[in-house]
């Protein structure tokens, strides 16, 4: 396969960024797109020049890090898979790919792809935890769960931490990602001391980022590799809600 690949760079995050045109040859089609990527910075690094920067670790779908914007899609044209997941058969030979980073106040470009998602982590940090004493190890059948329970908080605790539901939102909102971190540990008895307490911390720091409002477009839903549903950020709301009558 042959491409012509449009791709945003930027030398800083102070730097005025552009999109820059290469062409993308001899792409097998089981190729990831990641792979795709790593064909072309061999050609600009045997070029002398400087190669196309962007994130990745697991390339297995887990760790979130290699979130970018493809043909206007957080991660791509398909649906639930992460950016190391598409594989180039999902093109045709001789397609135009435009890739840029994500776009989000709260998410600066650093270089070309990468972006800095640490306003991610300052959410987990302000209460994505359980603080109180667990003890060690239980037995599975020690604290009985409803299955229910257990299977919202799984579904909740899938979310990888990507940002392709700020990326999507028009308002760059990561109530998706807040709501799934509070939900997955709000769901099971641990977490029940802290429920109140830690949904007030993590929406305050996550507004204190600087990410916009959740207005329920569902474009996050869409867009998230996991297909983590906006039901969770309706249930951050009455949590809200909650903990704001309990604090009073």
């Amino acid at each position: 396969m042959k491409l012509t690949l449009h791709v945003w760079r930027q030398q800083n995050a102070g730097a005025k960024g552009g999109f820059e045109t290469y062409e993308a040859r001899d792409i097998g089609p089981d190729m990831s797109f990641l792979e795709m990527l790593d064909v072309v910075n061999e050609g600009l690094i045997k070029e002398g020049k400087e190669p196309i920067a962007f994130e990745h670790d697991c390339r297995e779908g887990i760790c979130g890090s290699c979130g970018m914007v493809i043909n206007g899609n957080p991660h791509g044209p398909k649906k639930a898979i992460s950016s190391c997941q598409l594989h180039m058969r999902t093109f045709a030979d001789g397609d135009k790919i435009w890739i840029e980073p994500w776009r989000a106040k709260a998410f600066p470009v650093r270089k070309d792809l990468v972006v800095d998602r640490s306003a991610l982590d300052r959410i987990i940090q302000a209460g994505g935890f359980i603080s109180v004493r667990t003890g060690s190890a239980p037995d599975a059948n020690a604290i009985p769960i409803p299955k229910e329970n257990a299977d919202s908080a799984f579904d909740a605790a899938t979310c990888i931490g990507c940002g392709a539901c700020v990326a999507a939102c028009p308002n760059a909102s990561a109530m998706l990602f807040t709501a799934a971190k509070v939900a997955h540990l709000g769901a099971l008895p641990q977490g029940q001391p802290e429920r109140y307490e830690r949904v007030r911390n993590m929406v305050a720091q996550m507004d204190a980022e600087g990410f916009g409002y959740c207005t329920n477009h569902g474009a996050c839903q869409t867009a998230c590799p996991k297909e983590i549903s906006i039901d969770f950020i309706a249930q951050l709301n009455r949590d809200m809600m909650r903990a704001f009558f309990t604090s009073r």
